[in-house]
């Protein structure tokens, strides 16, 4: 009876192999015969993490045992059949300082013979340059290593990559001239070089791009001309070469890109006019030409982009006329920017009135008379009517502008009390300074201020009465009050500003000591008590804050020893001169009392 027992469990065996395929058997097995990756590849691997000196992302503990391919090596992916590596990601948190790898890129990931993506970005302090074995990854097709700390020239040799489709360095410390043999790329659709200290001209190679999406070479030292060959890529929807040192005129092929959405060349030295040819954006979403030297005027062309609704032309030599955009002209527009140019508009244009805007900065326009009176209100978030001549109007002008979240009428001649104004409840920034404001300040910081306001600057104008008394819970970061006519004390609840970076209260006639207090807001950078008439020492508890980078007791009362530890001690003497009798370092030492 055994041996029946094995004669069956032999046939019913060979039944099974008879009716699996080898195909299909193989297929099972296969993952355990080559889920071991590459002994080269693991090599190379953990040359890196040798080359990482601190990993506070935590990433690298993981990488340990023979098997970089079974899924335990964190940000490690290989090809299930070969048992190569094919993409290494390791991206750290955008904002979280404290997250992060210290070190440098080893050469030994040029090794990595079938590697197709490499992402090793925001680990912040990863240093060094980019080895030049990386032009040995000719199987690449992403290269991304942005916002890390690295230096020296980008490598020629990576030209050498015919696959890349993404190259993107942004946000290191790389220098030299931009390597002309990256035109040899011919399927990339994605260049990102910005934030780095890159020089010299966009190399004319670039021409090979035919595929190229997006462009961004912002925030460098690059010169030169913007070069012609841009206009030849007709898949362009992203260009952004701002905060370059480029100059001359906007070539007009440019104005060809019949797909560009977003075009930013702001921050250069750009001269000439707007060409009429801009109506050729059929596209267009974005577009900032501002902090250039554009001069004549702006083309009534413009009204013509359909899809337009960001529009900055500020800081140029723009002249007058305005143009008239009539009808259905430049209907999808939400964010409108004209300020320093030379333009005289006297009044805000009724088009810019009348419609449902977001953002309207209108600074340095010559506008006169009354405040504008806007026909939709509550669709306001941002504000800018600064240095202009206007003198009435704020009687009702904060009337349904429930969204407006940052407003400036600096620099203006509006006369009034501080009692007439009701300000929106969900506003974050005022900037009033330089006007010929009265009233208390009291009517602004209170009991019922928001929690949502950050900044006040009310400087410069004939505001009156005593410093209030700050409720915990605000959340101001810059308070500006110099320069009015403010008395009585320095109120010790100033600690409950806990958030605020920077307190200028000189040129007023506030009295008595500085609280103690004081030294318990550990966020402040700026400091400015002078020509008051304050009394006492300096408090030792200022030690306390420690990211102060600029601070000024002078033409006061005090005394006694100025806080003997930095960067008190290292403040220029003119920060405490003009008081009654400081002593100490950078002043002259103390003299001991006997």
């Amino acid at each position: 009876m055994q041996i029946l027992g094995w004669v069956s469990k032999l046939l019913l065996l060979s039944f099974f192999l008879a009716v699996v395929s080898p195909l299909s058997l193989a297929q099972t097995i296969t993952p355990l015969q080559t889920s071991v990756c590459s002994e080269a590849d693991r090599v190379a691997l953990l040359g890196f993490k040798a080359r990482i000196l601190k990993d506070a992302t935590d990433i690298l503990s993981s990488w340990i045992g023979k098997d970089c391919c079974g899924g335990d090596w964190e940000g490690v992916q290989c090809n299930p059949a070969t048992g190569r590596v094919t993409d290494l990601v390791l991206q750290g948190p955008a904002r979280d300082s404290g997250i992060y790898m210290r070190g440098t890129l080893s050469p030994s990931l040029g090794s990595l013979a079938f590697l197709e993506v490499m992402v090793i970005s925001g680990m912040k302090h990863i240093a060094g340059p980019i080895p030049e074995s990386f032009s040995s990854l000719t199987h690449l097709t992403q290269l991304v290593l942005e916002d890390n700390s690295l230096e020296g020239n980008i490598p020629p040799g990576l030209g050498r990559l015919p696959l890349l489709n993404i190259l993107s360095l942004n946000g290191n410390h790389l220098r030299g001239q931009i390597p002309p043999s990256l035109g040899n790329f011919k399927k990339l659709q994605q260049l990102s070089l910005a934030r780095n200290l890159l020089s010299g001209p966009i190399p004319t190679t670039f021409q090979n791009f035919l595929s190229l999406q997006s462009l961004d070479l912002s925030f460098n030292l690059l010169s030169g001309l913007i070069p012609d060959i841009l206009g030849h890529f007709q898949n362009l929807t992203f260009i952004d070469l701002s905060n370059n040192q480029l100059s001359g005129l906007l070539p007009l092929s440019l104005f060809s890109l019949v797909k560009l959405q977003d075009l930013s060349l702001d921050h250069n030295q750009l001269t000439g006019r707007i060409p009429n040819q801009i109506a050729g954006l059929k596209s267009l979403t974005h577009l900032s030409l501002s902090s250039n030297r554009l001069t004549g005027q702006i083309p009534e062309s413009i009204s013509s982009l359909q899809n337009l609704w960001y529009l900055n032309l500020s800081r140029n030599g723009l002249s007058d006329p305005f143009p008239v955009i009539r009808g259905r002209g430049l209907p999808s527009l939400l964010s409108i920017d004209l300020s320093y140019n030379h333009l005289s508009l006297g009044t805000v244009p009724g088009w810019i009135k009348d419609r449902q805007l977001s953002d309207v900065h209108l600074a340095g326009c010559k506008l006169e008379g009354n405040l504008p009176k806007f026909t939709r209100p509550d669709s306001l978030s941002s504000l800018d009517l600064s240095d202009n001549f206007l003198v009435d109007g704020i009687a009702g002008f904060f009337t349904n502008m429930s969204n407006l979240q940052k407003l400036k009428l600096s620099n203006n001649q509006l006369k009034f009390d501080l009692f007439d104004i009701k300000l929106p409840d969900g506003i974050s920034s005022i900037e009033l300074q330089s006007n010929q404001l009265s009233g208390f300040l009291s009517m602004i910081l209170n009991n019922r201020t928001s929690s949502f306001l950050e900044v006040l600057d009310v400087s410069g104008n004939q505001i009156s009465g005593t410093m209030p008394e700050f409720i915990e819970g605000l959340s101001l970061k810059v308070l500006n009050i110099g320069s009015n006519k403010i008395t009585g004390q320095f109120p010790g609840s100033i600690s409950n500003l806990k958030e605020l970076e920077r307190m200028d209260i000189s040129r007023n006639q506030i009295t008595g000591t500085i609280p103690t207090t004081l030294g318990l807001l550990s966020n402040l950078q700026w400091l400015d008590l002078s020509i008051n008439r304050l009394t006492g020492k300096i408090p030792a508890s200022l030690l306390g804050i420690t990211n102060l980078r600029h601070a000024n007791f002078r033409a006061n009362r005090l005394c006694g020893e100025i806080p003997q530890g930095r960067p008190y001690n290292i403040f220029p003497a003119g920060a405490y001169a003009h008081n009654l009798c400081l002593c100490g370092k950078p002043l002259p030492l103390c003299r001991t009392k006997k």
